[in-house]
């Protein structure tokens, strides 16, 4: 075979290399399309969370700088959306007060969300001698003595979408429950047994 046939192959396998690139690229771009366009129409909407009660059997401070807590938490999550679905890959419960961490983190099994289903968790947060800035543990004895606490249920978690066929990549979750706890002649808590339960019924903040 001649110089000159051998090119003439070359160029033609080149030829057929970038017609099949060509062709898949057109492929995957009509593809991200359909599905962005999609996307749009069915117009995707966060997952809506409600903190329903607490039961607290433990909130105290020892030291000036350590809190141990124990909670019983009912929180429930709706899916509004008509045509999608939501995986719950992640899900960790915790509390804060004044923007620190008083409790460990507490697992929500994973799970999926169909449309307009709701799910109900009742995790329990625990922190032993989990420490704070001092001037925290100050005001959070403080705030006790006053008659009423304001704590921050969070949940820090993934999600993913499924809309017909196809499930997206996953996104970050944060769920932000407000709780005020009252103590003393004002509580608004039941007794049960040595615990006190609130019934809060609180709407969270999400962000996807």
């Amino acid at each position: 075979m001649s110089e000159k046939d051998c090119d003439h192959h070359k160029g033609k396998y080149g030829r057929l290399v970038r017609r099949f690139l060509a062709g898949l690229l057109v492929v995957l771009f009509i593809l991200l399309v359909v599905f962005l366009i999609t996307w749009a129409v069915l117009q995707p909407k966060k997952p809506q969370f409600v903190l329903q009660n607490a039961t607290i059997y433990a909130l105290n401070v020892s030291a000036p700088n350590f809190v141990s807590s124990t909670i019983s938490l009912t929180i429930s999550s709706k899916n509004p959306n008509d045509n999608i679905g939501i995986y719950y890959d992640k899900l960790d419960v915790y509390a804060t007060y004044q923007d620190q961490q008083i409790t460990y983190y507490t697992g929500i099994p994973p799970t999926y969300q169909g449309h307009h289903d709701v799910n109900v968790w009742s995790p329990y947060i625990v922190g032993t001698n989990v420490p704070v800035a001092p001037y925290n543990g100050l005001s959070l004895n403080q705030d006790a003595a006053d008659g009423s606490i304001v704590l921050f249920i969070k949940i820090d978690g993934r999600v993913r979408w499924k809309v017909g066929t196809i499930t997206t990549g996953d996104y970050h979750l944060d769920v932000t429950c407000p709780a005020l706890i009252t103590f003393g002649s004002q509580s608004t808590g039941i007794t049960v047994g040595n615990a006190i339960k609130y019934q809060l019924v609180q709407s969270c903040s999400v962000s996807v």
